[in-house]
């Protein structure tokens, strides 16, 4: 691969899903064989704590070598990059003060672009075949930095009663922020904590196959407790259980996705 090619995974709504996959569809991409470096981008912490242990976690977040500080300082984000457990597997850690980043975007210069500029020489070095971003669920300057940087957003959408409240949002943000950022594509919708037996699933994915120009990806992810038991164990699914249903599936979501990113 010649470029790095950045993804952001987003949806305004919570619980979607968002780090889980980003974790997963990295860990399963490195697995593969390709170069990934995640980052997260949400004060929770999620993306770092599914491939690190809390206490490790909590020491970067506490420390000054955190995406927060990268950005305040406006310093190249090359500096900020750890390594994980995992073979082909690199992260940027977060912290809790990502809860005031808006602020500090607020009087910045070109502020939509900061995360790109800043990611500029990490790209362009060649190291990665592709940069995963995990966004908070609000809709904002931060969120638009993450989408300004990106080729790429993949939106999680869960399976259930509430699974679509705020989607119309999240188109309308996408056009504003392709109107700065217009080579941004909306790779596709994965469909997240399915059960095949609740009727809402099944007006779920026929609400989303009815949209029109949005591609839905055709590997769901189901309810499964090994990702809540890989998640204690501070290890992507894809690792901790291998035969699990949900390593199968998040490992043909990375095969999708590498299918429709890669074939331009």
């Amino acid at each position: 691969m010649k470029n790095t090619i950045t993804i952001c995974f987003a949806n305004n709504k919570g619980g979607s899903g968002k780090s889980t996959t980003c974790s997963n569809v990295g860990a399963a991409m490195a697995a593969a064989g390709y170069r990934v470096l995640l980052l997260d981008g949400d004060m929770q912490c999620n993306l770092s704590l599914a491939l690190l242990e809390e206490d490790v976690v909590l020491e970067y977040a506490k420390s000054a070598r955190n995406l927060y500080y990268g950005i305040k300082e406006q310093k190249d984000l090359s500096d900020y990059i750890i390594s994980t457990p995992y073979e082909n597997l690199d992260l940027i850690p977060s912290s809790t003060l990502m809860s005031s980043i808006e602020f500090e975007l607020f009087s910045k210069w070109q502020r939509e672009f900061i995360l790109r500029k800043l990611l500029k020489k990490v790209k362009e070095s060649g190291t990665y075949d592709f940069i995963l971003m995990d966004a908070p669920p609000t809709l904002g300057a931060w969120v638009m930095n993450l989408l300004c940087a990106s080729d790429y957003l993949i939106i999680p959408v869960e399976a259930s009663p509430w699974g679509l409240f705020g989607l119309a949002n999240m188109f309308e943000f996408l056009q504003t922020t392709r109107e700065m950022a217009p080579d941004l594509s909306l790779a596709g919708i994965v469909i997240t904590k399915v059960d095949e037996r609740k009727s809402y699933f099944r007006q779920t994915l026929e609400s989303l196959n009815n949209l029109e120009d949005i591609s839905v990806f055709s590997t769901l992810i189901h309810v499964d407790s090994n990702v809540e038991w890989a998640q204690d164990n501070s290890k992507p699914v894809v690792y901790y259980r291998k035969s699990s249903r949900s390593a199968r599936e998040y490992n043909a979501l990375a095969q999708e996705i590498l299918a429709t990113v890669l074939k331009s």
